[in-house]
């Protein structure tokens, strides 16, 4: 069967039920001010798990047919007539929220709020995929200096150093509720940012090695101690300084809540679900600061990223599983196991696969 230049191989959600597919789609057309990026590597992420699980939010938020993933690392190889400062051979990755430019957010320069961002691989086709058009104004340039595959994961990274650097941390007490990758890089941007105590809380022991691994002083197996024993143990007397909150769990907000010092302050970065409940009482009379993140500041957050880590920042024990992306299916059994930091997918070989009829 002959090869169909117009096509190209991408991991689509394809059906109104659990899994995605590997199917051919039409490359994408590049606009006057877009870039065209071919995808080198790219990274599971939960929302892509979520989508490939369909649960409730995908059922409301995902069209079928939709191409998936938005955690990625290219190079440029078509710009449209209107893109200045890109060219044909860059290394690039880039910003997944896509911003209307126009709202008053977006003129004030704060685009991480911008009240009609649409998602790479949410919202419209995403990363994993051969190519993947976006606007110039969300490409970031990167480094060779920097692995490819930290690149790769830019986009949750940002989601941790949005939330680690929202409150200054130097000679803090920081918890984190939550040892998924963003909570296990948290711990590495707090502690590297001169946090006295890091503790991490989960009910995951594989999660906890990963987060102590990255820099966590210590860490709380809530299924076999208690936070308020461990703070005992450590020397803490008026509760922690910030709090992160990454896990989304009504009961980790609840004991964060509890176990802040007056005044202290909370990062909410994991979704509550529609029901929870939050002690306001406690929030009030104790003066506790709660503040929502999303996503990354623009471009802040990616300026921050690169610096840390050309200081010394070590965030690649984060990654703990490499496929051919081919083997996709695979990637998505590592995340749901339970048993992953982040998985890096290539895509070196994916025109290997058979091509069937088009």
């Amino acid at each position: 069967m002959a090869y169909n230049d117009s096509k190209m191989w991408a991991i689509v959600k394809d059906r109104d039920d659990v899994g995605v597919t590997m199917k051919r789609v039409e490359i994408p057309n590049v606009g006057y001010n877009d870039v065209k990026i071919k995808i080198r590597k790219t990274a599971i992420c939960g929302t892509d798990v979520h989508i490939y699980q369909w649960n409730d939010w995908a059922k409301k938020t995902i069209p079928i047919g939709l191409t998936i993933g938005h955690e990625y690392v290219g190079e440029v190889v078509e710009t449209g007539p209107g893109v200045e400062g890109f060219k044909p051979g860059d290394f690039v990755s880039g910003e997944g929220h896509i911003t209307c430019g126009k709202c008053r957010n977006c003129l004030e320069g704060h685009k991480e709020n911008c009240k009609n961002a649409k998602g790479v691989g949410v919202n419209r086709n995403g990363a994993f995929a051969e190519y993947l058009v976006i606007p110039s104004s969300n490409v970031w340039p990167c480094k060779k200096s920097i692995p490819e595959e930290l690149y790769a994961i830019f986009d949750p990274y940002g989601n941790a150093t949005h939330t680690a650097l929202s409150y200054d941390v130097l000679g803090e007490d920081v918890m984190i509720a939550g040892a998924g990758p963003i909570g296990c890089m948290a711990a590495a941007i707090a502690k590297f940012s001169g946090a006295r105590h890091v503790v991490v809380t989960d009910f995951n022991d594989y999660r906890l090695n990963l987060a102590k691994e990255l820099g966590a002083t210590r860490t709380v197996n809530l299924n076999e101690e208690k936070l308020e024993d461990v703070m005992k143990q450590i020397g803490m007397k008026e509760g922690f300084d910030v709090g992160m909150e990454m896990s989304g769990s009504q009961a980790a907000l609840n004991q964060m809540i509890h176990n802040m010092k007056h005044g202290g302050k909370i990062c909410l970065l994991g979704l509550q679900n529609d029901h929870t409940t939050v002690d306001l009482e406690t929030v009030i009379f104790n003066g506790i600061h709660l503040k929502g993140i999303y996503g990354r500041k623009v471009w802040d957050t990616w300026y921050k990223m690169t610096t840390m880590i050309e200081a010394g920042l070590d965030i690649s024990k984060i990654i703990t599983h490499r496929i051919d992306v081919r083997d996709y299916e695979k990637g998505f059994e590592a995340m749901l196991s339970g048993r992953s930091g982040k998985v890096i997918m290539d895509w070196a070989h994916i025109n290997e696969l058979e091509v069937k009829d088009e």
